[in-house]
Protein backbone atom coordinates (compact mmCIF):
# COMPACT_ATOMS: atom_id res chain seq x y z
CA UNK A 1 0.00 0.00 0.00
CA UNK A 2 0.95 3.66 -0.63
CA UNK A 3 0.59 7.46 -0.53
CA UNK A 4 1.72 9.14 -4.06
CA UNK A 5 1.77 12.49 -5.01
CA UNK A 6 1.94 13.80 -8.71
CA UNK A 7 3.58 16.35 -10.57
CA UNK A 8 0.91 18.30 -11.92
CA UNK A 9 2.00 22.20 -10.28
CA UNK A 10 -1.05 24.19 -11.27
CA UNK A 11 -1.19 27.66 -9.95
CA UNK A 12 -4.05 28.67 -7.11
CA UNK A 13 -3.07 31.87 -5.59
CA UNK A 14 -0.08 32.25 -5.82
CA UNK A 15 1.09 28.40 -4.47
CA UNK A 16 1.61 25.48 -6.95
CA UNK A 17 -0.80 22.90 -6.01
CA UNK A 18 -0.58 18.46 -6.34
CA UNK A 19 -2.61 16.11 -6.12
CA UNK A 20 -2.11 13.30 -3.28
CA UNK A 21 -3.85 10.14 -3.51
CA UNK A 22 -3.53 6.40 -2.12
CA UNK A 23 -4.20 2.93 -1.73
CA UNK A 24 -6.35 3.28 0.82
CA UNK A 25 -8.28 6.44 2.86
CA UNK A 26 -6.50 5.67 5.89
CA UNK A 27 -3.64 5.65 4.05
CA UNK A 28 -4.54 8.93 2.61
CA UNK A 29 -6.02 10.49 5.80
CA UNK A 30 -2.79 9.67 8.22
CA UNK A 31 -0.22 10.82 5.71
CA UNK A 32 -2.33 14.18 5.37
CA UNK A 33 -2.64 14.49 9.22
CA UNK A 34 1.00 13.91 9.53
CA UNK A 35 1.68 16.69 6.87
CA UNK A 36 -0.27 19.29 8.75
CA UNK A 37 -3.34 19.08 6.24
CA UNK A 38 -6.76 18.50 7.92
CA UNK A 39 -8.35 15.76 6.85
CA UNK A 40 -11.84 18.06 6.37
CA UNK A 41 -9.91 19.07 3.07
CA UNK A 42 -10.04 15.72 1.32
CA UNK A 43 -12.11 15.85 -2.06
CA UNK A 44 -14.31 13.72 -3.72
CA UNK A 45 -14.61 11.72 -0.49
CA UNK A 46 -15.68 8.01 -1.33
CA UNK A 47 -15.34 7.52 -4.86
CA UNK A 48 -12.43 6.34 -6.58
CA UNK A 49 -11.25 10.52 -7.57
CA UNK A 50 -10.52 10.90 -3.61
CA UNK A 51 -7.86 12.95 -3.22
CA UNK A 52 -6.68 15.80 -1.65
CA UNK A 53 -4.99 18.88 -3.33
CA UNK A 54 -1.49 20.00 -1.94
CA UNK A 55 0.99 22.72 -1.87
CA UNK A 56 4.50 22.55 -2.92
CA UNK A 57 5.65 22.52 0.78
CA UNK A 58 3.20 20.03 1.91
CA UNK A 59 3.91 17.89 -1.17
CA UNK A 60 8.21 18.06 -0.01
CA UNK A 61 6.76 16.59 3.26
CA UNK A 62 5.02 13.68 1.94
CA UNK A 63 7.69 12.51 0.10
CA UNK A 64 10.43 12.90 2.80
CA UNK A 65 7.58 10.50 4.79
CA UNK A 66 7.31 8.30 1.77
CA UNK A 67 4.95 9.60 -0.48
CA UNK A 68 5.96 7.95 -4.03
CA UNK A 69 6.38 11.08 -6.78
CA UNK A 70 4.20 9.98 -10.15
CA UNK A 71 3.50 11.86 -13.14
CA UNK A 72 0.16 12.31 -14.55
CA UNK A 73 0.06 9.44 -16.44
CA UNK A 74 0.85 7.24 -12.89
CA UNK A 75 -2.40 9.20 -11.68
CA UNK A 76 -4.61 8.16 -14.62
CA UNK A 77 -3.21 4.63 -14.07
CA UNK A 78 -4.08 4.74 -10.23
CA UNK A 79 -7.77 6.32 -11.02
CA UNK A 80 -8.62 3.40 -13.61
CA UNK A 81 -7.50 1.07 -11.22
CA UNK A 82 -9.53 2.66 -8.07
CA UNK A 83 -12.62 2.59 -10.77
CA UNK A 84 -12.55 -0.99 -11.88
CA UNK A 85 -11.91 -2.02 -8.02
CA UNK A 86 -15.00 0.06 -7.03
CA UNK A 87 -17.13 -1.58 -9.96
CA UNK A 88 -16.02 -5.23 -8.66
Amino acid sequence: MAVYVDDMAAPYRGMCMYHMVADTKAELIAMAQSIGVHPRHIQKEGTYQEHFDICKAMRVRAVKLGAIEIDRAGLGEILRRRRAELKN
